[in-house]
Order: C-alpha cells, then sequence, then structure tokens
C-alpha cells in the first residue's frame, strides 16, 4: 500500500506505524466533571467501520509526522491523507 504524504510524496507503508481512529485528535478535557467517563470512552471503545475510516498513521521511519488517513477498509484505497497537525487546526485545537 502507497501512502501519498502531503509533504513528502508517495512513500511506502511500512514507513508508517498504524494508531487508529483518527478521533484519538479530539483529546477530552481532563479538568471536566465527566473527564474520567470521557477518557474511559477515548481510550477502549472503537468504531471498527468497513468501508470508509479516517485513521491516525506516524511515519516512524520518514519524517516522523502524523498523518490523518482516509482509507476504505474494504479495498485498502486510500481517499485522502492530511497532516494530523492541520486536522487538529481545523478544530480549534494545536497551535
Amino acid at each position: 500500500m502507497i501512502i501519498n504524504h502531503p509533504l513528502l510524496g508517495p512513500r511506502d507503508a511500512s514507513e508508517f506505524t498504524y494508531l487508529g481512529d483518527a478521533s484519538l485528535i479530539n483529546r477530552p478535557d481532563w479538568q471536566s466533571d465527566t473527564a474520567a467517563a470521557e477518557f474511559h470512552d477515548y481510550l477502549y471503545l472503537r468504531d471498527n467501520p468497513a468501508g470508509t475510516h479516517r485513521e491516525l498513521w506516524f511515519h516512524e521511519q520518514g519524517d516522523r509526522s502524523w498523518l490523518v488517513v482516509t482509507r476504505d477498509t474494504l479495498t485498502h484505497e486510500i481517499l485522502a491523507t492530511e497532516l494530523a497537525r492541520d486536522v487538529a487546526r481545523k478544530t480549534g485545537r494545536g497551535k
């Protein structure tokens, strides 16, 4: 599988480490009154969709960047790649 890195171009998937669902970017507020329950759900509850899914990948053998990869889990076709920092910024997180 080839992942089209937004900065470096096409790279083999073996250079990356898969972390999981891209919703991990949306970390709960640790100061919330319901933080324990929110962190439980954040850490242990995951969807396992068949079809289009947004995933978090780490470029471990390259520039060590985090990517959000939109991939069809049935065909392994990659539909989009974005830097995770850009995704976080769009949602008001990060600098």
